[in-house]
Order: structure tokens, then sequence, then C-alpha cells
């Protein structure tokens, strides 16, 4: 009996570099440029995508490349992980994975906390120090890391932790963090604070990728400082670029994903825990995402002969939130009562599962049935026979424990 060889025509793995996108074609080819130099460290092809305002989509990359390779990477070129990607990035691979079913998909991390990066910004410094001539060592010298701010606390909290990284063992005054949007502090207030130090000189360290909009912000806002405050030398480094650290680090995001060893900030992902705050921000949708996948994944068939391992889509799919607080409310014995309901349901086409945060902390545990768009809150076990019953046996809603329908 001989062994069905894999077409040798295609590549064993390929990498897709998701940048952001944007209006500057400067910054679209900044991505296009980081993708060569990678496919030259990695000895592997590396195409480029955009998440918005640029070509070609994620998903239009994917349709291209998927027919030529065993093994796609998607490794997203964002500075920290907040909504773009924990959201949309892994939602344009979950639909990949539905659609092509040859091809395997693994997804890395953002670019993040590496120490890559932090030589990388001790040099940014090293050079600004050397335009203003003054020395850490023999001077005052304090540094300001601008980031661009974001909605996610979780985001935001990397731009700290980056920033003391690169004090420690480093002989500045004092590094703080700041921003230039969305939140604060802002990087106007800081530099007036670090001021009244009177510190010999202040480098501003744009922490950006492109030499964009913001990065202009942040350097006009050095500038004006250095006007208003004569007896404080300041300046401005340029951003990240494509600089060979950029690169280092994006390597060894995807050989992390390569190996199964993604880390992500989970216990602080507002998406994943209650945040003070943050208590409205839903992650829902990626429950209906799930179930849409699934049925995708599993479309009826003319014939499953072709195919052994594919069965109908179920009628229904629950999803029940076991995720901090509702796991403290009971969320493990609803799931599995539910599960057992259904076996033992006479007439009862169902796939359960479990489901990380659905957004909606305090009132649950949260049952989430699709495709009805159902959400029951404050479930407990003894409801778990109603819902089964009256909902998923003969589709009539329990009303009385509905939290909202979508």
């Amino acid at each position: 009996m001989s062994l069905e060889r894999p077409d040798p025509a295609l590549d064993d793995d390929a990498v897709l570099l998701v940048g952001h996108g944007s209006r500057r074609e400067e910054s679209n080819e900044q991505v296009r440029t980081l993708a060569a130099k990678l496919e030259s460290k990695l000895s592997v092809p590396v195409d480029a995508a955009y998440i918005e305002l640029a070509e070609p989509s994620i998903d239009d990359a994917i349709e291209s490349m998927a027919p030529t390779c065993r093994t796609m990477t998607v490794v997203p070129l964002s500075l920290f992980a907040a909504s773009h990607v924990k959201n949309d990035v892994p939602l344009a691979v979950q639909r990949a994975r539905a659609t092509h079913d040859d091809t395997e998909f693994r997804f890395g991390s953002h670019l993040g906390i590496h120490p890559s990066l932090v030589d990388l910004l001790d040099e940014r410094v090293q050079a600004v120090e050397s335009d203003l001539g003054v020395d850490r060592e023999d001077d005052d010298v304090a540094v300001v890391l601008c980031a661009r701010g974001s909605s996610d606390p979780d985001s935001n909290g990397d731009v700290h932790k980056l920033a003391r990284l690169l004090y420690e063992g480093r002989e500045f005054t004092r590094v703080e963090s700041a921003f230039i949007g969305v939140t604060t502090p802002r990087l106007e207030e800081t530099l007036h604070t670090v001021a009244k130090d009177r510190p010999d000189a202040v480098v501003v360290l744009p922490y950006m990728l492109g030499d964009g909009v913001l990065t202009g912000r942040i350097v006009d806002t050095a500038e004006t400082f250095d006007e208003e405050y004569p007896y404080v030398d300041a300046g401005a480094s340029g951003p990240l670029g494509t600089d060979d650290r950029v690169v280092e680090t994006l390597a060894d995001r995807y050989q992390e994903a390569r190996s199964g060893s993604v880390e992500m900030s989970c216990d602080t992902c507002k998406y994943k825990v209650e945040l003070a705050g943050y208590e409205d921000d839903e992650g829902g949708a990626r429950a209906m995402l799930r179930s849409l996948v699934h049925q995708a994944e599993h479309a009826d068939r003319s014939d499953v002969d072709d195919d052994p391992h594919v069965h109908d889509a179920p009628e229904k799919h629950v999803a029940v939130c076991t995720n901090q607080t509702c796991a403290a409310s009971g969320a493990a014995t609803v799931l599995e009562q539910l599960r057992q309901g259904v076996r033992d349901a006479d007439d009862c086409d169902v796939h359960v599962s479990r489901s990380s945060c659905l957004g909606q902390c305090g009132d649950g545990p949260i049952v989430a049935v699709y495709p009805d768009s159902v959400w029951y809150g404050g479930v407990t076990p003894d409801d778990t026979d109603r819902i089964v019953s009256s909902h998923l046996e003969r589709d009539r809603i329990v009303s009385n424990l509905v939290h909202q329908s979508l």
C-alpha cells in the first residue's frame, strides 16, 4: 500500500503579516518592507495585508495564499494588543479556518514587550543624547515614551511596563510613559511635570511604527516644549521604522505560533475579566461568530461519504459563559446539565459549548442560544431542564430567564 504524498508544489509554511493600513502609501509600504525583510530572515514566503484603508484585506490575502501552502501563520504588525489584535484579526483567521479545510492556520502574537524593542529604544535615546550634546552618565536625562493611547487598559498597561523596562539598569533620571490621544496622561502634561525637576535634557520617544500623523504630532509637541522651557534641552527621536530588531521580534512571534506557545494577557483583558469602568464593553459577538463558523464548517452536503468528517450543521448552538464571574456562579454545572439534557432529549439537534466572556459579568451564568440570538441570564442548574424542554426542543423561549435578545 502506497501513502499519498503531499503536493510538492505547495510551500510547507507561509506567513501573512497584517498591518493596520493607512491612507498614506508610505505607511503601507513600510508593512511591505517588513514583510520582505521577514521573508529573508525566515526563508519562507511572507505576504502583507491590511485591516483597513489599504489593499489587500486580510480575507483577500488569505484567499490568495491558502491554496499555495499547507500551513499559514498570521502575525499582526501591532505594537500592543487592543481591539484589532483581540477581535478583528482573530475573526478573520476563524473565517479562514471555516472555509479552507486543506490549510492549517496559526495566529501569532503582536509585537508587545520584547528585549529587542527595548534595545532599539535605548539606541534611539542615545542618538538624541548625541544631538543634544548630553550624556546620561554625566547629565540628568529624563525620557518620555509616548504611545498612541487606547481604550483598552491592557494595551495602555504595556506602555507603562515598557517604560519601566527601559529605565531599569540605565542611568536615566526617570522614564515616564505618556499618550498622544484617547487616554491619559497626555504628552503635554507629562512633559510639564518632568520639567519641574529641571533635568538637563528630555528625550521624547514616539513609540510608533511609522512616520505618520501621530508621530509628527509627538515631534511637534517636543519642539514646542523645547521652546517654552529654555532651561531644558529637549528632542524627539524617530519611530521604530523597519529596523532589524522589529524584524527579530516578528520572527520570534512567528516561532511562538509554530510551537503553540503564544501567550495573551487574558487576566487583564477587558473582554475576559470584569474591569472597573469597562463593564459595558461587550465581547458577545465572538460567541455568535463561533456559532456561524461551526455551521459553515459543517454545512449540509449532498454526499457526506466524500468526507467522513463532515456532518450536518446542528439546528441550534448553545454557548455557556464559563469565564471568571459566571464560573463562580455555577456555570460549569449549568454547562454539563445542558449537555446531558440535550443527550437525553428525544429530538434535540443542538451543539452545546463553553464560551469565554460574553461581556455581561455579574448577570450570569449567561447562556446564549443561536441562531435565535436569545441570551438567558442568571441561569441555575434547575433552569436547564426548562431551557432544553421548552426552547431547544419546542422553540418556546423561557421568557422569565431572558437577559437580552440580539
